[in-house]
């Protein structure tokens, strides 16, 4: 009788986006977490599970000029059958990884709000995808949305993990981004003939009911560590302009502050 070896789950990386990943899997699979803080890891539950085979490595960890070289660690220390990576990463890094890493490499970008990301992920489609010619490209594929069915969350594959880095940093975030950009320019406006924000943009209400293309944005300064820090991943001179209106609207923020005024 041959017996099955088990295997196991492994979350690297238990920040905002980990650590509901691990909370997500760890319901269904047999799953453990790694961070270099190990205040937020189950140390004596990753210590009982090492010897264990590793289905999938999820690296949750940000993205740095050392992310490859880091992969390339876990690969070698964990020896996974496959890696999934959930972090917001530059454009082309996972076909840099997949030409260095012998086994197959799935991109998968998290979508949703950190506060209630547990909920999020089971809201929004898992879109992920993978090289072409990844070694073992289609047993990953099948394994990693068989996980997710499991889990409760829907995928959806895309053809190249290009579009899938792209997309994240242009579609999502930036985007994101420049819809506030445009608050914030509509509200200098607002401030410099003496109106009212607010009321100025009722006049877009039942458009936006109707149409649903004039989003009303509040107004604020663009912070947290999602939208302008991933505009250095794609290094592009116009969504960079995101980053510079920000900076200025600050100012005048601050500048309106010391007067004792509101946005």
């Amino acid at each position: 009788m041959i017996t099955m070896k088990k295997t196991k789950h492994l979350v690297i990386g238990l920040g905002e986006i980990g650590g509901p990943i691990l909370q997500l899997l760890s319901k269904h699979v047999l799953t453990v977490g790694y961070d270099i803080n190990q205040k937020l890891m189950n140390k004596k539950k990753f210590d009982n599970l090492k010897s264990l085979d590793i289905e999938f490595i999820h690296v949750c960890i940000p993205f740095t000029n050392k992310f490859n070289s880091t992969i390339k660690k876990f690969f070698d220390e964990f020896n996974p059958q496959g890696i999934v990576i959930h972090s917001t990463i530059a454009p082309n890094t996972i076909k840099n990884l997949q030409q260095t890493i012998p086994i197959p490499i799935i991109y998968s970008a998290t979508r949703g709000v950190h506060k209630r990301m547990l909920n999020d992920l089971k809201r929004y489609t898992k879109f992920y995808a993978i090289e072409p010619k990844a070694p073992r490209e289609k047993w990953a594929t099948t394994k990693f949305s068989s996980l997710m069915k499991k889990c409760g969350v829907k995928t959806k594959k895309l053809s190249t993990p290009l579009t899938l880095e792209l997309a994240k940093i242009v579609v999502d975030t930036s985007y994101y981004g420049w819809l506030i950009n445009y608050a914030q320019l509509s509200n200098l406006i607002a401030i410099q003939n003496k109106i009212n924000y607010d009321e100025m943009w009722s006049f877009a209400d039942e458009i936006h009911k109707i149409l649903g293309n004039r989003p009303k944005m509040f107004p604020g300064f663009i912070g947290g560590h999602c939208v302008i820090p991933n505009l250095e991943l794609i290094s592009d001179k116009t969504l960079n302009l995101i980053k510079e209106i920000n900076l200025d609207y600050a100012k005048i923020l601050s500048k309106r502050r010391k007067k004792g005024k509101k946005y």
